[in-house]
């Protein structure tokens, strides 16, 4: 079912945020607050972090005292942010954010009903307040995944892995949730290698990634462990979830076409899957997941097997 879309173009250069600048007023007292008072508080509050995630609910929670908003949907391709608040609705305002000819993301508020002219100019009044914040943490955030990303694959890469196991192992023994833990190898990967050359080990290497990334939900992550083995946390995922999650990537990857390249190449994978027990560490569920890995490979390859 298609919904109806009220799109706008905001180009923000640098003068006219100036012109626009924030009016150094008292807070509100009584709720809801004025469009000039509103805009003096996300002043202040969206300059508090460099999180993009945090900046935006601060962002999303002052206009919804302002405004009937629903949800809110932000997109940002090139810091791969994709990020959903509230409750998504019928009829939506969509705004393509821009400062001095770059992108800085498309935003879309939800609403229960089609927003009028004036909510409209509002909503536009109120996106000044955000592009300065949301464009120092686009920089930060950009420059953080450099230096956590393996540059080929574009998944994490080992400091990032064990930065987000460490994290997920804390989450999983604060709020008593489940933590699983898929490790897997390209099968074969040096045949590869050898036959069609290391540029091509590189493209089966890189849409491996990509099709493991397009299977999984946004709170999954994958991380390239080392040659060709990936690495895939599954947040808040017990043993059943996690070994149904690996057949589905063992299967999209088996189902992956190479025409450029060759079209009788097929790849498949091998995975183990391990499951955090009470008490246990990152490197004892590494080390199970990768016994698992073993087992898979012993057995024939092109299958799951799952830590004892």
């Amino acid at each position: 079912m298609n919904f109806p879309t009220q799109t706008h173009a905001i180009d923000f250069d640098t003068a006219e945020l100036q012109r626009l600048g924030f009016r150094n007023r008292p807070d509100a007292v009584l709720p809801p607050p004025s469009l000039p008072e509103l805009v003096y508080q996300l002043g202040r509050q969206l300059q508090t972090s460099l999180e993009a995630e945090r900046i935006l609910t601060l962002f999303f929670q002052g206009v919804q005292r302002f405004l009937p908003l629903s949800g809110l949907v932000y997109r940002h391709i090139e810091s791969d942010l994709h990020l959903r608040l509230g409750e998504m609705s019928s009829d939506s305002a969509s705004f393509h954010l821009r400062h001095e000819g770059k992108c800085i993301g498309e935003l879309e508020f939800q609403g229960a009903k089609p927003f009028d002219t004036r909510q409209l100019s509002d909503l536009e009044s109120l996106l000044v307040c955000l592009v300065y914040p949301l464009l120092n943490a686009l920089l930060y955030r950009i420059a953080t995944q450099t230096a956590l990303r393996d540059p080929l694959t574009s998944t994490g890469n080992r400091i990032a892995m064990d930065q987000g196991l460490a994290r997920e192992i804390e989450i999983s023994s604060r709020h008593k949730q489940p933590l699983s833990l898929l490790m897997l190898d390209i099968d074969h990967f040096k045949k590869v290698n050898d036959e069609y050359g290391h540029h091509t080990g590189d493209d089966v290497l890189k849409t491996v990634a990509q099709s493991l990334k397009a299977q999984l939900r946004n709170i999954d992550r994958v991380f390239r462990y080392g040659g060709e083995e990936f690495v895939v946390i599954l947040s808040n995922t017990g043993a059943t979830a996690a070994e149904l999650i690996g057949e589905r990537l063992r299967q999209a990857v088996r189902n992956l076409e190479f025409r450029e390249l060759d079209p009788a190449l097929t790849m498949t994978v091998s995975l183990g899957c391990s499951t955090l027990l009470p008490t246990e560490t990152a490197d004892s569920l590494l080390r199970r997941a990768d016994n698992a890995l073993y087992v898979a490979k012993r057995e024939g390859r092109n299958r799951l097997a799952m830590a004892s």
